[in-house]
Order: C-alpha cells, then structure tokens, then sequence
C-alpha cells in the first residue's frame, strides 16, 4: 500500500486536486490545499502549475510531516477529505455526438476488411490506428462511420467523433478534446482548465476502455497528435483528405466506386425500376459523379426527370462542384439566392432566423428553402440541443456557392448581405445575453430587442446562446474584416453570461482577444475596454494561465479607473484579489479586497451598479475571510465569514449564502475542530438543495462524512 505521506501520495492528491478547479467546489479544495500547505511547511508557498513544481511542493510537505506525528495526522485527515471527494453523480451517459450510418453502403469490401484487420488484431504494443483518405465527396468519414456502426461488438464502450477542422479553419485543440470527452459522459465540471492537462486527462479517460474514436477533416500529423493514444483498446480512425505524412496509422485509401458499385448505390436510392428506366442517360451521370458516393446520392433524382441538367463552363471542376452546379441549376430563383449568400462565410451553424435576416425573405418560407436544400444535400442538416433546425455546408459545396455569390450578386450585393447577417447575430446575441443573466450590469440591456425569441428561464436563454456560440466567434471575426469596432464590442460583451455559467474558454478565446484589441485601439481607457479586459481575463483565469490574466485584471482596473465606473474599477481590484487566491498569495488577496471595498465605499446615487452595492459588499466580506483563512488568522477569517453568511442570507442569495456557510466549517476543519463543522455544513446543505449545485453538495456531503467518522 502507498504510503499517504512519501512524496509520490502526495504529488498526486497536488494533481487532482489541480485538475479539478473548473468548478466551484474544485476551487474550494484548491484553496484549502493552500491552506494545508502553509500550515504543515509554515510560509507562503505559491501554487504548483506544473507537474515538477508540484513534486517540490510535495517534498516540502513529505520533509515537514516525516518527523512530526501532528503534522503527518493532519496532512493524511485533509488528503481523505479533498482526495477522496466524489466528481460526478454516480451514473452518467454521454451525448452521442457519433454521426448516423447510412442505409445503402457498397463499393467498400477492401477498406472494411482493412479497418477490421487493424481492429481486431492481437495486441502487440503497436497503437491501433488507421488513416482513410480520399478526395472531398469520396466517402471517408461514411466509411470510418459504417465501420463503427455493423462493428459495434468490437466495442463496448462505445463510439465517439469530433471534427477536427471544416471550411473554417481548424478547431481549437481544447475544444476538441472537451467535445470527445462529453462524449464519454464527462461533464464540463469536471474536466481539467488547462489544455494541456486536458489531454492527458482524456488519455486517462480512455486507457482501459475498448473504444472507437473518429477523428474527421484531419489536415497534418500536427493536428492529429493532441488526441492521438497508445491504449490497446482503442481504435483511431483519422479521415483526410490526403495520405498525410507523420501519421502513425494503417492507410486505407477511398478511391472512386466503379460503375457497378456507383448503379447499384443508385438502385439502392432510388428503385432497380427507375434504373433501367433512365439507361439512356446513366453513362453521362456516372461520368459527372466520378465514383463519388456523395455526387451520386446528390444527383440520384435526377434520373427522374425527362433530361440532365446542362451542362456549363464552370462545372469542369471536381465532382463535388459538378453536383452542386447541377442541383444549383434546377432551384427556383429564392432558393438560388439564399444558397449563394448564406455561403459568403462559413457559419458553423446556422438557423431559419440567420438566413431569413440575411436575404430578406419570410421566416417561414425560408424554413422550408432550407428543409429542400438540405434534401438535394446542397445543405448539411443538424439538431442542436435546443431543438432547432441548424444547417451548414460541406466545404466543396460552399466552395462553389461562394464563387456563385461573387459571380452573380456582385461586391455590393454580397457586403450588404454579410452586414445584415452580423446585424442578425448582434442582435441574437444581445437579447440571449441578457435573458440569460438579466441581473448582471456586464450584460448590456439591449437598445432595440429586435430578436423576438423569448426563454422560459435563464437556463434556457444561456443554452440557446451557447448554441450560438461558433456562430458568434465567426460573427466577431467578420465584423473584425469589415471594420465595424463597436459591432465587435458589442458581440464580445454579449458572450459574459457564456463565460460565467456555460465556460467553453477555448473557443471564445480569440474572439475576446479580438474584442480587446479593438477597444484599445478604438475606444482606450473607456468602459468598453474596461469591460472586455475583465471578461478576457476571466477566461484567461479559468484556463490557468494565470500571468496573462494579471496583464489584462491590471488593464480593466485602469480602463475603469479612468472613465470613474466605480463598480467595474471594484471588480476588477476584486478580481486580481481572486486571482490571487488561486495563486496562494493570501495576503496579496486580501490588499486587493482591501482596496475594492475602499473603491466601493465612494460609490453613490446615479453610479451604475448601486442597486447591486450590498450584495457586492457581503461577497467581498466573504472574500476577505478566504484570504485571512489562507493566512492562517482563523477568528479574523470568522468574523468576516459570518458577516457576509448573514448579509447574503438577508439578501436572499441562498447559493452564496451556503458558499460562505461552508467557508466557515472548513475553518474549524483547518483547526480540526469537526463538532463544530458539522452543524455549518447541514445548513449550507440545506441552503443548496434547491440551487441545482451538484459539486458543491456532493463536496459538502463527504465533509459530513469525514467529520461523522472521526
């Protein structure tokens, strides 16, 4: 048995404690292991972010309790307690973001029995992976899918997919891997901060698991790496384009059908009858699809109809662009237009409103263009979580749309059309904002509500928002290219409520960096940039990357500084201060909340964001026991806990109410006095059951249990 106390035991309890910060009750145990800490070693110790400096960390408490029984009991209490904590509900299944197979699968005999070869051969210490490529259209991710999908035995753990790029460029490492890590039932609380913990916590994820990983729009072995992995069980498919070097993997080439194989699809499709019916004209269509899966399932109406569309100059390209120019030609005028703007940028998601604000048309009759582009396959179809309709193009598709666009709308056309998108998600994004946090004054109240969707709660505002987000972040970009500074503020202030209850920090992270430099550049020193400064540092700190996150706390407080917002300049004094807290730095933080409360003292009638000032005031009470708790000076941090559990009580913040109740206890723990604990942590128990807070009750759960055993 590992002894608690040798350097390894506690590196580990450093380490997943570390991992486990993305929720409130993770930050709670990161605080306390500060706490612990400075306690056993007797001085301030910053906190470890790397797996070195907490081996040190580890080495100085190993060297502080080997020789003291008090301090080796304490250390092995508090290890069981922040350890041992559960990090999930006991059972949880993931959301299958797996694509379907399909019905009619032919032409693919060789590749199946490849993918089957290397999925089922004997471990030999060689990952098990597998590169099927083929040109756009050629059916490399059906045929990594089909495989999943009949060799569902091989395993039982399951299948999970992510795409690793689309027509706008590559995804963000971080979010891939949270993407396939929800797969696997892993809620966002419970993943690590940082990427790079987030690999290796998915890499721990999977290692004894017998599971299907398709990994899709692979574009260089770089790409491929972060998600890549040696456990035995695990089969990696990887779909590109090209027979990538660097790769690691069996290749599994996707070459054309053959004429018997693209007829026999197209029977399949559309009857054996119409088939024979249409032999006149099939050696043209199998001429113009090229062996392409895609093309031929895209063109199979067109045996129906008394001639095939006629053929143009521009349709010389590959088969992909051969299809969509015959589809293209057949659309009705209103249909051809919403194809061609729609495809002026590469949306991720789009819905029905977008594309109806985009060409001017009726909300409904554009929901029905989309439902008919999407069965002549010009349109890729999606259901997001909120139940709406969403749409996207593969990227030969838009490829062709786009020039079309240029072609037949013309510059001024086209801008005016990418403008009254951006006006669209502006004003989308606004009014799902502040439905989403209506009390926050980081959320501005949209001046003209032109969006017009109402939400049941908060929660279902936040999720539509969140729906929204890659649309958002492409949104700032465009409105970055057009020059439009105040639309990019605009957006970027409208993704607060994403940050603060949603997370997905990696991909928002460019657009606030984006949001940043346009508001020094355009509007320095002002609440604007006050405001974004904040936000960025924000996510910075919730990724841990901890340096930056001071640069832009420092730039907020003087930006609000500047322009007298009193509340904002208090916030982000305030927000150094937590940042501080997560850094160990316990009397630097409590400066930092000494200087806030003096900023918020000068506040009056008229200042924005005095309606807020008492609760404000009793978070910072609350905030400045934590730090005097992390200093060691248990009645101050007493005193300061009780005032803030009372004013928050009084003002009916029954979340916050229980956080501070459960500050308290952890005192009389860290004086292990556990008689006294144990009624604080029934009330902030009682305080929670109604607040949807699972990780703070869970945590506070195995603080009664610890406490009732000893």
């Amino acid at each position: 048995m590992l002894d608690p106390t040798s350097v390894t035991a506690i590196s580990a309890v450093l380490g997943a404690v570390s991992s486990r910060t993305a929720n409130a009750a993770g930050k709670g145990d990161w605080e306390s292991t500060g706490v612990a800490v400075r306690k056993i070693v007797g001085r301030e110790i910053p906190a470890p972010m790397t797996q070195e400096e907490r081996e040190r960390v580890a080495r100085m408490i190993h060297n502080q309790v080997r020789t003291n029984p008090q301090l080796t009991a304490y250390w092995i209490k508090f290890a069981a307690r922040v350890h041992c904590v559960p990090t999930a509900a006991p059972v949880r299944s993931g959301r299958s973001g797996f694509p379907a197979s399909v019905r009619i699968f032919t032409g693919r005999k060789k590749a199946m029995k490849c993918l089957q070869r290397e999925a089922s051969r004997r471990p030999d210490g060689r990952p098990r992976r597998a590169l099927v490529h083929g040109p756009d259209g050629m059916g490399s991710r059906t045929l990594a899918v089909q495989f999943g999908a009949q060799r569902t035995d091989l395993f039982p753990d399951g299948r999970i997919y992510a795409s690793l790029g689309d027509g706008g460029g590559a995804r963000d490492v971080g979010t891939v891997l949270r993407e396939l890590l929800r797969q696997l039932g892993v809620p966002n609380e419970e993943m690590p901060p940082r990427t790079d913990e987030l690999g290796d916590f998915y890499r721990d994820c999977v290692a004894d698991r017998r599971l299907l990983v398709v990994l899709d729009h692979v574009c260089s072995a770089g790409e491929a790496e972060p998600f890549l992995t040696s456990a035995p069980g695990v089969f990696t498919i990887l779909a590109a384009r090209e027979p990538l070097p660097g790769i690691d993997a069996v290749r599994v080439p996707v070459c054309p059908l053959s004429d018997w194989s693209a007829v026999r699809l197209l029977a399949g499709i559309t009857g054996k009858f119409t088939v024979a019916a249409a032999r006149a004209k099939l050696p043209l269509l199998l001429q113009r699809c090229s062996g392409s899966p895609y093309a031929l399932r895209a063109s199979a109406s067109q045996l129906s109809a008394p001639t095939l569309p006629q053929r143009c100059a521009e349709a010389d390209g590959d088969a992909v662009w051969r299809v969509a120019e015959d589809n293209y030609r057949l659309l009705p005028p209103e249909s051809a237009r919403l194809y061609r703007l729609m495809a002026l940028r590469a949306w991720p998601a789009f819905d029905a409103l977008a594309a109806s604000r985009t060409t001017g048309q009726d909300l409904d009759d554009t929901a029905e263009i989309l439902e008919d582009l999407a069965d002549r396959m010009l349109l890729e179809r999606s259901v997001a979580e909120t139940g709406n309709a969403r749409y996207h193009y593969r990227h030969g598709v838009r490829v062709h749309a786009e020039a079309a666009a240029i072609r037949e709308e013309g510059t001024e056309v086209c801008s005016a059309a990418l403008a009254h998108t951006l006006s669209n998600y502006v004003d989308v994004a606004e009014s799902d904002a502040h439905q989403a946090h209506p009390e926050s004054w980081r959320v501005p109240v949209p001046v003209d509500d032109r969006a017009g969707q109402r939400y049941e709660d908060q929660e279902a505002a936040c999720d539509a928002l969140l729906a929204e987000a890659g649309n958002l972040v492409e949104a700032v970009r465009l409105a970055l290219e057009s020059k439009a500074p105040k639309t990019v503020i605009r957006l970027c202030r409208a993704l607060w409520p994403l940050q603060l209850k949603a997370g997905h920090h990696e991909m928002l992270l460019p657009a606030l960096r984006i949001g940043v430099r346009q508001a020094d550049e355009e509007f320095p020193m002002s609440p604007d940039a006050g405001a974004l400064h904040a936000q960025l540092a924000h996510t910075l700190t919730e990724l841990k990357r901890w340096e930056e996150a001071e640069t832009e706390a420092r730039a907020a407080a003087r930006a609000e500084a500047a322009t007298g917002h009193k509340r904002g300049h208090a916030s982000a004094v305030e927000f150094l201060g937590l940042l501080r807290l997560s850094q160990w730095h316990y009397a630097e933080a409590y400066e930092c909340f000494e200087e806030a409360g003096d900023i918020l003292d000068t506040m009056g009638e008229g200042d924005e964001g005095i309606a807020d000032l008492p609760r404000a005031r009793a978070l910072l009470e609350r905030n400045r026991g934590r730090a005097l708790r992390g200093l060691g000076w248990w009645e101050e941090a007493r005193e300061k806990l009780e005032t803030a559990w009372w004013d928050l009580a009084l003002s009916g913040d029954a979340y916050n109410t229980a956080r501070a109740l459960t500050g308290l206890a952890e005192i009389w723990l860290d004086e292990e006095n556990t008689g006294a604990a144990l009624p604080l942590i029934e009330k902030a128990i009682t305080k929670l059951d109604e607040q949807n807070a699972e990780y703070e009750l869970l945590y506070l759960r195995h603080m009664r249990e610890t406490c009732i055993i000893e």
